[in-house]
């Protein structure tokens, strides 16, 4: 996003919601001390430290951690980091509370299960770990502790700019904040676009329908900021024009699966999202920067079939290449041919 006053700063904040999650999970660890070798002699500690005992299976623990990662994907699949948290449009606000209000009631289950398992569980890692019974026993901590070190919840509010009486040196460090988001959206969007990737597209020659269902979550995570920065908008058209070429049903593969290919390799480059979304507000039609990635010639199988057969497992980067193409505008290939 590119720098702009103050004021057309605020109206960006004033569709955008904070949200911070507040999730903390106990670590079932305690410090190691020298009287938990007995006699062994030791280094001193400006030489070296020692490391941590668990007093419980930590695979008991690995609900909560799922859970809290299922928050920040939730977060993350709408929302862009921004102040330590997560910038959420205003018009998507209510579909993530009522996704975190799920993940807590799941969270605090989980919780009340453990808790009433702990002293079990913990007789249990005892008996697991003959020869250090009294290691371990010295180290429990009571229920009532580990109940307060697990917790889950969240904060939401509004960022406002800094009275003006507070110096503009508070005021520019938002701006500069503000400003990054578009820039921010689109990494995160490249991020996930390679997962996708490398999880569905790289060595196929065909996908099936789910391999759009990636695809149209960044599409609504992008339309849903696309107020940010003004090049989002033009990506989202790109790729509603894209998805709305191919067959509504069955494998997708042939110059169908060609364009996709395309379409995710683009979506894995920040840089170029912002460059075809500046193209398209200077002229340039979504039709013209998909019609780039078929414009070999249709009697030219052999092309077409290298196209289909390229594995791109490595992000698609270094020297860029294009094809001729006649009338549309020339697009770069991205790796794939």
């Amino acid at each position: 996003m590119t720098k702009t006053s103050l004021n057309s700063d605020v109206t960006v904040l004033q569709s955008l919601i904070a949200v911070r999650l507040d999730v903390s999970i106990w670590s079932a660890r305690k410090k190691l001390t020298a009287l938990d070798f007995g006699e062994i002699s030791l280094p001193p500690e400006k030489l070296a430290s020692l490391g941590s005992k668990k007093i419980c299976d930590p695979d008991t623990l690995k609900v909560f951690s799922a859970l809290k990662s299922r928050a920040v994907a939730l977060l993350s699949r709408v929302g862009i980091r921004f102040l330590g948290g997560w910038a959420v449009p205003e018009s998507r606000l209510q579909e993530v509370i009522d996704g975190l209000k799920a993940i807590e009631q799941e969270f605090g289950q989980a919780k009340d299960d453990f808790l009433a398992h702990y002293d079990e569980a913990v007789r249990r890692w005892i008996a697991d770990n003959p020869g250090w019974e009294e290691v371990i026993s010295r180290s429990v901590v009571g229920v009532s502790t580990v109940r307060s070190r697990i917790e889950f919840g969240w904060q939401v509010f509004q960022v406002v700019p800094p009275k003006k009486s507070m110096g503009t040196q508070c005021q520019d460090k938002l701006v500069a904040e503000v400003s990054s988001l578009g820039g921010t959206l689109f990494q995160e969007v490249a991020k996930a676009a390679n997962e996708t990737w490398l999880k569905s597209y790289a060595g196929k020659t065909e996908v099936g329908q789910k391999a759009l269902s990636p695809l149209t979550t960044l599409r609504r995570k992008l339309a849903g900021l696309s107020f940010v920065e003004p090049k989002v908008f033009p990506i989202v058209e790109l790729i509603d024009t894209a998805i709305a070429q191919l067959p509504a049903k069955g494998q997708i593969g042939g110059r169908s699966f060609v364009m996709l290919q395309g379409l995710v390799c683009l979506l894995r480059d920040a840089d170029a999202l912002a460059t075809h979304g500046q193209m398209m507000i200077e002229g340039q039609t979504s039709d013209d920067i998909l019609q780039g990635l078929l414009s070999v010639n249709p009697d030219d199988e052999e092309v077409l079939d290298q196209a289909n057969e390229r594995d791109c497992e490595e992000p698609c980067s270094g020297d860029i290449q294009y094809l001729e193409m006649s009338p549309a505008p020339q697009l770069d290939s991205y790796g794939l041919w």
